[in-house]
């Protein structure tokens, strides 16, 4: 079966859970945790800039399955023209085995114009497990692999299979407040020289029990990007956190 009607089966196969979720949450009420992210800064005069970044994250569990919705866009413009503009979707479904072990797949989506992305669809399956756990921090780590369908802002088409581990460690700095660190490497199965790497660390404080103030730092990085592009991005927000 060709890369693309796989993931012509994977997103079909997403959009079902999707909607099972949503039935099922209709009829039988559980946990659902809807996280909002705003940041936005504008000025006008002798500079004209407006940035926006935005995100959600909503996770439904109805165990032993984990249903999480994920969306973040960066975007900016300088003297009315556009200077960034990065959009990431995806989709997750988590299967509990034990209570440290789990099987997860996954679809992603990201359009990056400013290094070179048009569009990367990404379908991976994989296992995730809690490697420690403590009254102030946990530390959970995943191992998959993925189909990736890819084009460049030039119409470049990129097929290929790829693996994807990663971890994340979660700290709490207050009985409310709390700092993540996370990382992803992604290498090409088909291309050795061709692997990313992604950190993300990020800090949130709340200010009310609905309200927090959260600031994040992230790092893209790609050991071969598109021709005439850097390697690394690296993105600095902050703004408001709204928990409902």
């Amino acid at each position: 079966m060709k890369l693309r009607s796989v993931g012509f089966v994977f997103a079909v196969a997403t959009v079902l859970l999707m909607v099972g979720s949503a039935t099922a949450f209709a009829q039988d009420e559980k946990p659902m945790v809807v996280t909002v992210d705003l940041g936005f800064v504008n000025t006008a005069g002798n500079t004209d800039v407006t940035t926006l970044n935005a995100g959600d994250k909503l996770v439904y569990t109805m165990a032993p399955y984990v249903f999480t919705q994920t969306f973040n866009v960066v975007y900016g413009r300088t003297d009315s023209v556009t200077t960034a503009s990065q959009w990431k979707a995806g989709g997750r479904l988590d299967y509990q085995l034990t209570p440290r072990l789990s099987l997860y797949g996954q679809g992603r989506y990201e359009r990056n114009t400013f290094a070179g992305i048009a569009r990367r669809f990404e379908e991976s399956v994989g296992l995730a497990a809690l490697l420690f756990e403590s009254a102030g921090g946990k530390l959970t780590a995943e191992a998959g692999a993925s189909l990736n369908q890819q084009k460049s802002i030039t119409d470049i088409t990129s097929n290929f299979t790829a693996g994807r581990l990663a971890a994340e460690y979660r700290r709490a700095l207050t009985e409310t407040a709390y700092f993540t660190l996370g990382t992803e490497f992604l290498p090409n199965f088909e291309t050795s020289e061709d692997y990313r790497i992604n950190g993300l660390a990020a800090l949130v404080a709340p200010i009310s029990k609905s309200i927090a103030l959260k600031a994040s730092y992230e790092v893209r990085y790609d050991h071969l990007p598109e021709p005439g592009f850097q390697k690394s991005d690296r993105i600095l927000t902050t703004g408001l956190q709204i928990v409902f």
